[in-house]
């Protein structure tokens, strides 16, 4: 390996050490992380797992903390634009010398052992927050739970937001299979906190067997949030126990739980933004569960509506399309130049006559053609991360939102 000046270089580096981008399993990652950290973590850790709301549930408790007097780092992915996003020290975003310094005490330990690009980032996290001596660090699980690379750590506290279809390759086509994946995060005789309000069987069997504190939350928080929707009340809520539970080593008052969680904001979660008279909406949802949540908070509002839609080939594009045909005029179809992508003439040909449909060059003549709509007031965007990716980059280079 040459010498790796700038960030970029060892992401592309990276991007190349293991001979597959996914690669799920332990036994790599726990190698060196055994050298890194041989006494295990300087900090308390709250792990949280799930397939939908973990980014806002991490973003109402890391909210709270970052304006307390505990220090906290927040990991979370993927990024948007920029790789910093992953990383967060009491709410600001890394620096690429901090990272790179991590990265360089990885490498300096790391012999003959390859690591996927996520495993890196994973390892990173750890480093800079021991680095930054946070009191209280925060993981979001990257895929699963029982395999995911996060899990190499034994955390104090874990969440599971909930359990929905998704990455069927990996985790398997159940809630049940699901289940017994996002379960593997838990640790014996520590508590974790189920957000899901009909979790799987497997997911309570695992916690009895491990002898692990399963708790549920059934209820809305009642108090105001950053966030839109309502099930983000209930995102909040899980994030309120995981507060309540660490009260007693890391204090914070009503006062500031009731601000942070009013403060608290997630990049591309419901995100609107206004382009002349037009409101633009910006969502990851890129499965059925997240589509579902997204529709319902459209349908707060009787504006006209069109969607920029892409997804993935893995996902299940059916039902996304039959969850929210019935909201939109106009469907926008954009290609995504990333591997996984659909072809767009595979995607085109999933919509049935009956909708209103338009295949377009990129996400540039998108963006213009829906909002040259005279008769239309909102634009939503959404179906991956790359799809909002792409919109963002185009909507910041215009001038229309920014970092």
């Amino acid at each position: 390996m040459g010498r790796l000046k700038s960030l970029d270089d060892w992401l592309s580096w990276q991007e190349n050490l293991h001979e597959s981008v996914i690669d799920l399993g332990l036994e790599r990652i726990q190698i060196i992380f055994n050298k890194l950290f041989p006494n295990g973590m300087p900090f308390k850790v709250i792990t949280v797992g799930g397939t939908n709301g973990k980014g806002s549930t991490i973003a109402f408790v890391d909210s709270v903390y970052a304006q307390s007097e505990h220090n906290v780092g927040r990991f979370t992915s993927p990024h948007l634009i920029n790789y910093n996003e992953r990383f967060a020290v009491n709410g600001n975003i890394v620096t690429d010398t901090q990272i790179i310094g991590a990265f360089e005490k990885i490498e300096a330990i790391r012999g003959e052992t390859s690591l996927t690009y996520f495993e890196f980032s994973t390892l990173a996290a750890l480093q800079i927050f021991a680095d930054a001596e946070i009191d209280i660090a925060i993981l979001e699980v990257g895929l699963g739970g029982r395999l995911d690379s996060v899990n190499v750590v034994d955390n104090d506290i874990c969440v599971i937001t909930n359990i929905a279809i998704d990455h069927t390759d990996y985790l398997g086509d159940t809630r049940e299979l699901i289940g017994r994946e996002k379960a593997g995060i838990m640790r014996a005789n520590k508590i974790c906190i189920c957000g899901d309000e009909n979790p799987p069987n497997t997911l309570m069997d695992y916690a009895k067997t491990i002898n692990a504190l399963l708790e549920f939350v059934d209820q809305p928080y009642f108090g105001k949030i950053g966030l839109e929707g309502e099930h983000q009340k209930h995102n909040a809520a899980v994030a309120l126990r995981v507060i309540e539970t660490l009260q007693s080593q890391f204090p914070v008052s009503n006062d500031l739980i009731q601000s942070g969680f009013e403060q608290a904001s997630v990049v591309a979660r419901f995100q609107k933004i206004m382009v002349g008279d037009k409101q633009v909406i910006l969502d990851v949802a890129h499965n059925s569960a997240a589509v579902d949540k997204l529709i319902d908070t459209l349908k707060t509002s009787n504006a006209k509506t069109v969607a920029i839609f892409s997804a993935l080939a893995d996902k299940n594009i059916d039902d996304m399309i039959d969850l929210a045909k019935d909201t939109f005029t106009h469907w926008f179809l954009v290609p995504l130049d990333v591997e996984r992508a659909i072809q767009i003439e595979l995607l085109h040909a999933k919509f049935n006559t009956e909708l209103t449909t338009t295949v377009c060059q990129d996400m540039n003549s998108a963006i213009d053609n829906a909002l040259a709509l005279d008769d239309i007031q909102r634009v939503v965007i959404f179906g991956s991360f790359h799809t909002i990716t792409d919109a963002t980059l185009i909507l910041r280079e215009n001038e229309v939102l920014f970092p």
